[in-house]
């Protein structure tokens, strides 16, 4: 048999860049071995041209303005001619990091002439180890990921659900605790509390700090010092790295610590864990009815059963977000983490924060799919509420207490009469109304009671959903 290893084009081993590929493939800009390699590059262009222009070598000349926009236009053309000569590199250097140094060296007698060019080219990486640059590539990586791609994507769900929200805001609901009848409330204002939960979850990810530092092999610019010993190399560093729009790190090993990753994948995925819980619900609501999937979309819900629609987009969804987290999780564990002053676990695990993001972005794109194919259904949602009359011992019992307590009399054990009534056992609408009416309650109490029905006791659970204003 022959092996579908040796298949031209090359077959994707995982999901996400095979099936799923233009879901995700925004991520690539930014996450991709090949954007790190680009931001790698950058990194290299913008420290060689900080160093020039703010003096940090004295005798050095600073580069002209066209010099730095030619450095610069390297980063912007970086494409998959780029790609394939780094790797050619890098087979020779045996060290990606290196490999950058080489190829940006190999383009500077381009911009800046040959006469300049071998002593300029020795500041390329000057006074830094492979983390300088791999932490601030990263930084920025994933900052773009989360500010151009994620965020957009799942601000898009959240104002989806708010919207739905907002429709349903005074549908009633028959709420259901441990799975039983419980209190009744509106579809809009369970779609809210999710919003808002998810909202909760989204600003803290937007007020995330991405830390860089530059400091040399184990944080203490050694290197900078003992080569130029005049220079301030701390305010060099600070001003460089918050040049990158970065947080500067002062004090770090040879690696940046990795903090700030771990509390933005934690806040990822507690997101992802909220919006998990929105896609179980509404699986559930559409179990029970109350949300009907919009047929007619060209796709087949059972390979044998003609009148099925599976909610498989919210199924879909959950999946993901599983896989998503346990790698959101296993990175924040992780990577916090490294023996005394460097070892080389994060450089493994940080490469599998695209496919974190990836899995994560999937189920975002999968959720709104689906919520966009759903029909509300008020009359199941109705029905329901009219089969579980006893949901309104609760309102009684409480009006009982609320007499009794200001001495009206026979108000007696409201919860208990109540109990008996309704538990272990379905009562009518006439059941209630009788056992209303000999209650002996003041008229105006009573009648309030004789008008209420589970459709109508719904509290506030409309005027709540302005909360999400």
């Amino acid at each position: 048999m022959r092996s579908l290893a040796d298949a031209q084009p090359p077959l994707a081993l995982g999901a996400l860049d095979g099936r799923y590929r233009a879901a995700v493939a925004p991520l690539i800009d930014h996450l991709s071995e090949g954007a790190l390699n680009r931001e790698r590059v950058h990194v290299e262009v913008e420290w060689l041209i900080h160093l020039t222009t703010h003096g940090a070598v004295p005798g050095v000349r600073a580069l002209t303005g066209a010099e730095q926009l030619a450095l610069r236009q390297v980063v912007a053309d970086f494409d998959l001619a780029d790609i394939a000569e780094l790797a050619e590199i890098e087979r020779e250097t045996v060290h990606d990091v290196k490999a950058i140094e080489y190829y940006l060296k190999r383009r500077l007698p381009r911009i800046v002439g040959a006469a300049n060019a071998a002593g300029l080219a020795e500041l390329i990486h000057f006074g830094c180890t492979s983390e300088d640059i791999n932490n601030l590539s990263y930084a920025l990586m994933v900052q773009g990921a989360v500010r151009q791609v994620w965020l957009p994507k799942a601000h898009d769900l959240v104002a989806q659900v708010a919207q739905l929200a907002t429709d349903l805001k005074d549908v009633p609901l028959l709420a259901h605790t441990h799975g039983q009848p419980a209190t009744p409330t509106t579809m809009g204002k369970e779609l809210a509390v999710l919003t808002h939960r998810l909202r909760r979850q989204l600003r803290r990810i937007e007020g995330a700090e991405y830390l860089g530092k530059l400091n040399g092999a184990t944080g203490t610019f050694g290197a900078h010092t003992a080569a130029v010993p005049s220079t301030d190399w701390i305010a060099v560093s600070k001003l460089f790295v918050e040049s990158l729009g970065l947080t500067w790190n002062p004090l770090t090993t040879q690696i940046e610590s990795h903090d700030w990753q771990a509390e933005i994948y934690s806040d990822m995925a507690r997101f992802n864990r909220v919006l998990h819980n929105l896609c179980t619900d509404v699986w559930s609501y559409i179990s029970l009815g109350y949300f009907a999937q919009v047929r007619g979309q060209g796709s087949v819900g059972s390979s044998t059963m003609p009148h099925k629609v599976n909610p498989i987009r919210f199924e879909n969804a959950e999946a993901n977000l599983e896989v998503s987290n346990a790698l959101l999780d296993v990175l924040a564990t992780t990577l916090v983490t490294s023996r005394l002053q460097r070892d080389l676990t994060d450089s493994s695990m940080q490469r599998n924060i695209g496919t974190a993001f990836g899995h994560s972005l999937l189920a975002i794109d999968n959720a709104g799919r689906g919520l966009a194919g759903l029909d509300a259904v008020p009359e199941t949602m109705g029905a329901d509420l009219d089969r579980n009359w006893e949901v309104l011992g609760e309102p009684i019992q409480s009006a009982m207490r609320a007499l009794g307590a200001t001495g009206t009399p026979g108000m007696e054990q409201p919860y208990e009469r109540l109990k008996e009534l309704t538990r272990g056992r379905r009562i009518t609408e006439a059941d209630l109304r009788e056992f209303v009416k000999g209650l002996g309650l003041p008229a105006e109490v009573e009648q309030r009671f004789l008008q209420l029905t589970p459709r109508t006791y719904v509290g506030l659970a409309p005027e709540l959903v302005r909360f999400l204003d």
